[in-house]
């Protein structure tokens, strides 16, 4: 099958992974970026959508036809948010999104990071964990043909990207280690970006995926 993607937060450390390694693989043969950055990149089979306010997708909507993948890599840290806030940008906007991408697109497959710890029960008392899980359970919901929830702990960066976090780039040389001691919670940026384009081809066996997940999905051929 080939690949026909939408990605959001391309201008982030996992939006850029995901977008590098779609723009290397043989079986992508287009990306469509959305966004309010530009995502710094050019590529023959890329095209990018630049918005001030994504919660108006009005004056692009019919450019948002013809996609069998969405890549939703877009997303805030809660720290110093107040709920309303994170929630507006985490639930809110990402629903609004996938909602409309589900009107025009019924056969498209919709990945969402999301991250471990969320809470799907929506009743935790930690506010992000609440706020992804309801936004899980609510993309579940949508007419998709196929929706994967993405749970990555600590990632590791692909080298050479430049929205790199600057956690990841620092004590990176741990990385191996925390792999060897806890593969549950560890896993490659580039996996999670193979992940998610084996993810539309061969589909995964449940819909929530943590890091072990990803890492079986990643290695599917």
């Amino acid at each position: 099958m080939k690949i026909r993607a939408i990605i959001t937060g391309a201008s982030g450390m996992v939006g850029e992974g995901v977008l590098h390694e779609c723009l290397l693989h043989p079986d992508v043969e287009s990306v469509l970026v959305v966004g309010r950055r530009a995502c710094g990149i050019s590529h023959p089979k890329m095209k990018e959508i630049l918005l001030p306010d994504l919660f108006d997708l009005s004056a692009v909507e019919e450019q948002l036809k013809g996609y069998n993948a969405c890549y939703f890599c877009m997303g805030v840290s809660s720290v110093g948010m107040k709920e309303a806030d994170y929630s507006r940008i985490t639930y809110d906007l990402t629903l609004h999104f996938a909602r409309t991408l589900a009107k025009y697109n019924p056969d498209l497959t919709f990945c969402y990071v999301s991250g471990t710890g969320t809470d799907s029960t929506e009743k935790g008392g930690s506010m992000w964990a609440r706020v992804k899980g309801r936004t899980e359970n609510h993309i579940l919901q949508l007419p998709f043909r196929q929706a994967y929830m993405f749970r990555p702990g600590w990632i590791q960066p692909i080298p050479g990207l430049k929205y790199t976090y600057r956690t990841y780039k620092v004590i990176g040389f741990l990385y191996p280690f925390l792999r060897f001691i806890g593969p549950r919670y560890v896993i490659s940026l580039k996996e999670v970006a193979m992940a998610m384009i084996h993810s539309v081809q061969r589909g995964y066996e449940k819909p929530t995926l943590e890091c072990l997940d990803i890492a079986k999905l990643a290695k599917k051929s």
